[in-house]
């Protein structure tokens, strides 16, 4: 039945925007300090724990191994317990590792509490990526997505200056500043725990923050946008795990992956290797540069895919970017082009993530949404593994990271022609076109 009361569709969507994404990019802020610190940390700790190249390598991407075996059972649970609950349990518990890891005393010590910090964080981002179709029509999630997203970036932004500044500054007890680090950055999850469980709303009929009107108008868009997608199937657990599609878009991400956190880890060393007279507090305020340019364009990129309707492409050019400017930086020994490089590669890495995630609307169902998409990222996140190791690997063999840029560029490259050669439902993407071009009429 129609309300007799308008509403007003942008103002409404800006309302739920405003309750949600700024929460939700905290939260992933948070997340990213925590499994990103390890390599700021590594300016003291490899020395203090005699970590080698390898052996940094291998703490960097074995969160990844336990993130990648509880991702789906994770997201199964979520959908059992809803989002509130669980998130609210995956934070508790990351924030928990997280500050355990500060009292670490040897390598394998730290491998096995890197291993439960990823075990503990599974089930979050894609959490929230199907929370966010809950609540946004397809129309809107490619930006809403980098709205959420944009909090990798922003986290390195603030995570750089002060994850270094800690280290330099806080030494109390006798401690060394790394471990106050960890300490300090992981007490915020247990912090953001709490705060899920009292602010999140599980789905828009639970929410009593919106009026009736409010409520149903959304409802009945979200029901609508379902039906515009004919191509989007329902499967079970299984099939959608074994499906051709999840896992063509899983190998996707893998090795972009690869390419994005083996950047991320290293840069701290790559930055320090400039110069040996830079403090840890002078590489982090570096690291920051990157980072702001890469969060600009990968919140304007997501833009322009929602307003153009597209996905492909806009997965696709992005990882062109980013193999291009990790071959220069590899090839380059000049400081000012290599930050240039890195900046541009960064910029490509995370204008791949909004679009690409917006791929699975459009062959799945809401529901078989949460198991794929946990698929798709447990899958691709054990590049977080590969990528981080194989530099150390190379790193360690001829004592620079040149070659594994080199690498990594090959993987992208790899990664860009997967995408642009993908075939999911490009008639859905007509259709849908077809379809707002008539409502415009």
């Amino acid at each position: 039945m129609q309300t007799s009361t308008p509403i007003d569709e942008r103002a409404l969507v800006r309302k739920i925007a405003w309750r949600i994404i700024p929460f939700v990019f905290i939260l992933y802020i948070i997340s990213y300090l925590d499994r990103a610190n390890i390599g700021y940390a590594a300016l003291q700790m490899n020395k203090e724990l005699a970590l080698s190249s390898e052996a940094f390598g291998f703490v960097s991407g074995i969160f990844f191994i336990g993130y990648f075996l509880f991702e789906v059972p994770s997201n199964v649970m979520l959908n059992k317990y809803g989002a509130r609950v669980w998130i609210a349990r995956i934070l508790l518990t990351w924030g928990v590792v997280a500050v355990i890891s500060a009292f670490v005393q040897n390598a394998t010590q730290l491998y096995v509490l890197r291993f439960l910090l990823g075990v503990a964080e599974a089930g979050f981002f894609p959490g929230i990526i199907v929370y966010l179709t809950y609540w946004f029509r397809a129309k809107e999630l490619a930006t809403t997505v980098a709205l959420f997203t944009a909090a990798i970036p922003v986290s390195y932004i603030i995570g750089a200056p002060l994850s270094t500044w800690i280290m330099d500054n806080v030494h109390w007890f006798g401690w060394s500043g790394w471990r106050w680090m960890l300490v300090l950055e992981g007490a915020p999850a247990l912090i953001g725990g709490v705060l899920c469980f009292l602010w999140l709303t599980d789905r828009p009929s639970d929410a009593k923050w919106l009026k009736p009107e409010e409520r149903d108008w959304l409802l009945n868009q979200l029901a609508n946008d379902a039906k515009t997608r004919p191509g989007a199937k329902h499967f079970g657990s299984l099939k959608a795990m074994t499906n051709p599609k999840v896992l063509y878009l899983s190998f996707i991400y893998f090795v972009y992956q690869c390419g994005s956190l083996g950047v991320g880890y290293w840069m701290p060393q790559i930055i320090k290797g400039f110069s040996k007279t830079l403090s840890h507090t002078q590489v982090g305020l570096i690291a920051m540069v990157p980072y702001l340019f890469a969060t600009i364009v990968m919140v304007m990129w997501s833009r322009s895919s929602d307003r153009r309707n597209e996905r492909r492409l806009h997965s696709a050019i992005p990882l062109a970017l980013a193999a291009a400017a990790l071959l220069g930086a590899g090839l380059t020994t000049n400081p000012y082009v290599s930050i240039t490089m890195i900046s541009l590669s960064l910029a490509g890495l995370y204008a791949f993530k909004s679009p690409f995630w917006a791929l699975p609307t459009l062959f799945l169902t809401r529901s078989t949404a949460a198991v794929s998409i946990a698929v798709i990222n447990s899958v691709g996140n054990l590049g977080g593994f590969v990528g981080p190791f194989a530099i150390g690997y190379i790193k360690g063999a001829d004592g620079s990271a040149t070659h594994g840029l080199l690498f990594l560029s090959g993987l992208l490259a790899a990664s860009f022609l997967m995408t642009i050669f993908i075939r999911l439902a490009e008639h859905t993407t007509d259709q849908s076109a077809a379809m707002a071009k008539q409502r415009q009429c």
